[in-house]
């Protein structure tokens, strides 16, 4: 198992993506109801995965305080990002919602948010591989 040293530059993109993340969750998990009508989502879609972004923010910071984590463990995190964005562009786009111009932009934020995170967690694998960095 490949080991990849917490560098600063992994350490802020995690807590970056785990302020983002938290921020854009407790806004769901606990303004689903003022939300649901101006984005036209359901609050038994918005609770739920507000509830899943404000973990998935306190796992971002436990991990980013380690001093080293599993390559695998910032792989799943990529993956993890892509999924959401996948998963976001479904409900934006599935037929299932119909969400307002804004709930398209609000989940628009969200897909663009996390392919960024996604792209610069995989930055911080490759640099950490480099030659330079060995």
């Amino acid at each position: 198992m490949s080991i990849v040293s917490m560098s600063v530059f992994l350490r802020r993109v995690l807590l970056a993506d785990a302020l983002v993340s938290g921020a854009a969750g407790a806004l769901m998990l606990f303004g689903a109801a003022l939300l649901a009508p101006l984005l036209n989502l359901p609050v038994a879609l918005l609770v739920p995965a507000g509830a899943v972004l404000v973990l998935y923010a306190g796992v971002l910071v436990w991990l980013a305080r380690k001093p080293a984590l599993p390559r695998g463990a910032v792989w799943a995190l990529i993956a993890i990002n892509v999924l959401w964005a996948i998963d976001c562009l479904w409900v934006s786009l599935g037929g299932v919602f119909s969400p307002t111009q804004l709930g398209h932009a609000f989940i628009g934020v969200q897909i663009a948010a996390v392919l960024l995170f996604a792209d610069l967690q995989y930055m911080a694998l490759r640099r950490r591989h480099s030659p330079q960095q060995a």
